[in-house]
């Protein structure tokens, strides 16, 4: 009995799994991988070779790491949730105090605005450009092959729209071939005015009538003085500037990046069939779509008040809960 108790000891200890061990040793302690994370956070567009060069250099923080591979830090950067991406450039004055105080500004006037007794309605204004030769940047073919897409062999002259958005969806739109200017901008607002009157009249009697507030940004021919003249002479219309450097507070923007798209995809190649596709583009454009772009143009406010640093068009971090993110794999 001893003898079977003892041989199943021996076949227990013979199978019983015993610690890992072997292979290299870890080259970087966890504070320097933390320092070399720490880089990356600090330059967003550094080099792995420059990573490198400061880890050989550095006798202080980096002591005894005479080499490390270009693969090693991209392996620790993989470990620490890093990954290669498209680099957003943001102008040096987007986050400076005089900037900052314009979106409190702004803000604190919208708030005004929405406070008083008299209805209102915001409508966000803004041009963009089309042109001919706008197609996708990336696409797919066989390994060894370039991925080729056919355009016309001129770029073409650019043709302007000019729109308008609000909680009602996309309200009013004129196209036209070539730059925007005062005149033009003239004619679109009466464009406007004249579809806003008749949807008021459609709609049922309110008790007062509603005054609109045009928003959009402050280049040269939206502050022209026939502009300022036109509001004066309007008084149900009234207008505001956007802060400078400040297109995410301006909802139109996301109409014009999901219009464009839509428009390139019918693959228009002279400009009749590029101003249809424009117009039978603008019909795919949903009232819901407008007042999500609006509610996302909001959700900046809180941001200006407390006067943040506001880098990107869109949130910079997608996910702040890594078990939150939209291609998690579920299961």
């Amino acid at each position: 009995m001893c003898d079977s108790y003892s041989n199943e000891c021996f076949y227990f200890c013979r199978t019983q799994r015993r610690p890992p061990g072997g292979g290299r040793l870890r080259l970087l302690s966890e504070e320097q991988e933390r320092e070399l994370v720490n880089m990356v956070i600090a330059n967003n567009v550094i080099r792995l070779q420059e990573i490198q060069r400061r880890v050989i250099e550095d006798d202080h923080l980096f002591r005894g790491i005479n080499a490390i591979s270009l693969s090693t830090i991209d392996r620790i950067l993989r470990k620490n949730q890093f990954r290669m991406k498209q680099a957003y450039r943001v102008p040096f004055e987007r986050n400076s105090d005089r900037v900052k105080n314009q979106r409190v500004e702004y803000v604190q006037r919208i708030f005004e605005i929405e406070g008083r007794p008299v209805p209102h309605e915001m409508i966000f204004v803004d041009e963009a450009g089309f042109n001919l030769t706008k197609r996708r940047k990336r696409g797919r073919n066989i390994i060894g092959h370039r991925a080729i897409v056919n355009v016309p062999g001129q770029r073409g002259g650019n043709v302007t729209m000019c729109a308008a958005i609000s909680q009602r969806g996309v309200l009013h739109r004129h196209a036209v071939l070539g730059p925007y200017n005062t005149m033009l901008l003239l004619a679109f607002l009466d464009g406007l005015r004249q579809h806003m009157f008749q949807l008021d009249y459609r709609e049922p009697a309110q008790p007062e009538q509603p005054h609109y507030v045009v928003v959009w940004d402050n280049v040269s021919f939206h502050r022209a003085a026939l502009v300022r003249d036109w509001f004066t002479n309007n008084p149900r219309f009234s207008n505001i500037f956007l802060p400078a450097y400040s297109p995410f507070l301006n909802p139109i923007e996301e109409l014009f990046s999901a219009w464009r798209w839509k428009v390139y995809d019918r693959e228009p190649y002279v400009r009749v069939h590029l101003l249809q596709a424009m117009e039978e583009a603008c019909l795919d454009i949903s009232v819901d779509a407008c007042q999500g772009w609006i509610r996302h143009a909001r959700g900046f406010y809180p941001r200006c008040l407390a006067g943040a640093n506001i880098a990107c068009d869109v949130d910079e971090i997608l996910w702040p809960d890594p078990d939150q993110r939209q291609d998690a794999v579920v299961g």
